[in-house]
Parts: structure tokens; C-alpha cells; sequence
């Protein structure tokens, strides 16, 4: 998918790139903000994909941005993704065939949310997707993380929390039954995501065979697969069931601890929220912004907005451009 308008009459260009597990997205812009082409595709990181499969996509994404650009004409670069130290190596052979001059810095996906919230250099971002983290950054580079530890060892309140604490939740819910009949709406929505099928009539047999089909629905993919249940806890919340509710409130807890672990107790910077589950009209997005503005009344809550213009950005910063740059990159589509 492209997208063009005319290009900066000074002729330079700078390249903003956001390599996610899912989605890579590209923008190139003029120094005045002016976006010149923009490209997507497929998830670029290297640890989710496997390096050959990661760089294809990415160099997918950039040609497209880049069709009929001079990429002579891009004097900087920055690109924002996970675990940039193997990503460095995987994609060093993308930006000259890309016909590149410059060599795109790499930056994490943390500092990428913040910069996507605010143009402030100092605060702190908290970020819930799939994962969970909290970083405080100082002239936008985080200098201090909290969680971010993955499935097995952290990433509280994240969207695999969420999942994997709705199939617990609906277990302990079967355990306590002795019909699937009776299990309430939000337990037998999971059970009905997570196996396919509607809970069955009959008695004690029964529960015991829903049972077993859960915990081996459960097991017989990667454990971070259970963050695809994310949504329906909070599409339950939001319909206002008490059981989903309680998840998201439990989980905006765990999301205001790991932020407080970075944050000073009498910080007003901003509180930049990102992430798949800290959306717009998100329930926890919610819950977690009462929290900040209780503990912190005089910090501002954006959200993260446009990462690829955030990219780009962040790569035009060095040079002198106005401070309305980043609303308009930032504000971009990507």
C-alpha cells in the first residue's frame, strides 16, 4: 500500500520505518513534514520470523514506500523494533539494495512509543501489547525499564495476561460446575474461543470432557497465542460483564505497579500509553489512565499515535526542523 504527495522543495527526505511482530510500516517525508510515500507489510522482526523472512518484508515494505523517490535524496533514517542488536546484522543488506546512502539507525520499540506521544524529551511510556513493559526515557531514549520480562517470567497486565488469566479463571469456573449449561456468559465465551464450539449440555461427564478440551486447547500452541483472547476480555468489560471487568481492573493494577517501578513519585512529565490493549476506547486504556491520574494529577496521558512517522521523526530531530514537524508526522496515516 503506497501513498504520495509532493516532494520537500529542499529535496532531502528522511525515512521512518516501525518493524512490529505483525506489521512493518514504512514513510518517507520532506523535512517540512510533507509525506512522500508510505509502504506496509509483514511482520519484520527477526526473532518472530527468522532473519531471510523478516528482511523480505521489510524490504517489501520499503520499496513500496520508496516507488519513485530518488532514495539518494533520504539523509537519515531511523528504525524502531525489538531486539535491534540481532536485527542490526539481519537487515544490513536491505538499505543498500534498497539504493540507500545512509545506514538507518535502530532504535527500540519502547523509545518509538514514546516519541509516537509526545515531542516532550523526558517522561515515561508504558507499553501493553502482547507483552508488557514501562521505560523512562530521558531525551526520548529509555534509561531505565520495568517488566518487559516476557510470558514466562512477567509481562503483567499485557495481553497475554489477559488471555492467559481468562482460561484460568474460566477453569477454576468449570471446576466449581456441574453442568456447562450453568457456567456464566464470559467463562463460556472463552471456553467457546478457545476450543471452537459452544459449551455442550449433559452433566458432570460433560464438564469433565469441556474440561480436558480446554487445557489441551490451551496447550497445543505457543502459550503467547493466548493474548489473542485479549480482545473478547475486553470487548466483555467494556458490554459490562463483572467477570471481565475484574480482569481489566486486575490488570490496570499490575500496568500502574510497573509503571511506578520507573516513575517518581512526584514526576509531572507525560505518561505516553501504547500498545495493542491501550487503545482508544479500551476499557483498560481506562482503568490504567484513572489510575496515572490519581498517583500523577499533573501529568498528560497521550497516546501513542503514527510509529513510522514517529521513526521519521525522530530521524529529522538532529536537523533543525520546525516544531510543528512532529504533529504532522506523527498525525500522519502510515
Amino acid at each position: 500500500m503506497t501513498g504520495r504527495a509532493a516532494p520537500d522543495p529542499s529535496g532531502a527526505l528522511v525515512l521512518g520505518i516501525d518493524v512490529g511482530g505483525s506489521t512493518t510500516r514504512v514513510l518517507v517525508a520532506g523535512l517540512d513534514g510533507r509525506v512522500i510515500g508510505t509502504g506496509r507489510a509483514g511482520g519484520g522482526n527477526p526473532v518472530a520470523h527468522g532473519g531471510p523472512a523478516a528482511a523480505a518484508e521489510v524490504a517489501a515494505a520499503l520499496r513500496a514506500a520508496l516507488t519513485g523517490v530518488d532514495p539518494g535524496a533520504v539523509v537519515a533514517g531511523v528504525v524502531g523494533l525489538a531486539g535491534g542488536t540481532v536485527a542490526s546484522r539481519v537487515l544490513a543488506g536491505v538499505w543498500p539494495a534498497a539504493g540507500l546512502r545512509v545506514l538507518p539507525r535502530l532504535v527500540s520499540d519502547v523509545e518509538l512509543a514514546y516519541a509516537a506521544g509526545t515531542d516532550r524529551p523526558d517522561g515515561t511510556v508504558l507499553v501493553a501489547g502482547t507483552g508488557a513493559v514501562a521505560g523512562e526515557c530521558r531525551d526520548f531514549t529509555p534509561v531505565r525499564f520495568a517488566d518487559g520480562h516476557g510470558w514466562l517470567l512477567g509481562d503483567r497486565g499485557s495481553g497475554y495476561w489477559l488471555g492467559r488469566t481468562a482460561v484460568s479463571s474460566a477453569l477454576t469456573t468449570l471446576d466449581r460446575t456441574r453442568a456447562p449449561g450453568a457456567l456464566p456468559p464470559f467463562a463460556a465465551a472463552v471456553v467457546a474461543a478457545l476450543t471452537g464450539a459452544t459449551p455442550p449440555t449433559g452433566g458432570p461427564d460433560a464438564v469433565a470432557r469441556l474440561r480436558a478440551a480446554v487445557i489441551g486447547a490451551a496447550h497445543a500452541e505457543p502459550p503467547v497465542r493466548l493474548a489473542r483472547l485479549a480482545p473478547l476480555v475486553l470487548r466483555g468489560a467494556a458490554e459490562g460483564d463483572p467477570d471481565a471487568r475484574q480482569l481489566v481492573e486486575r490488570a490496570a493494577d499490575h500496568l500502574l505497579t510497573t509503571l511506578g517501578t520507573v516513575r517518581a513519585p512526584d514526576s509531572t512529565r507525560p505518561v505516553v500509553l501504547a500498545g495493542g490493549v491501550l487503545v482508544p476506547a479500551s476499557p483498560l486504556t481506562e482503568a490504567v489512565r484513572t489510575r496515572i491520574t490519581a498517583r500523577w494529577p499533573a501529568a498528560s496521558v497521550p497516546l501513542a499515535a503514527g510509529t513510522a512517522g514517529a521513526a521519521a521523526w525522530l530521524a529529522a530531530r538532529p536537523l533543525g526542523v520546525p516544531g510543528t514537524l512532529h504533529r504532522r508526522l506523527v498525525g500522519a496515516p502510515d
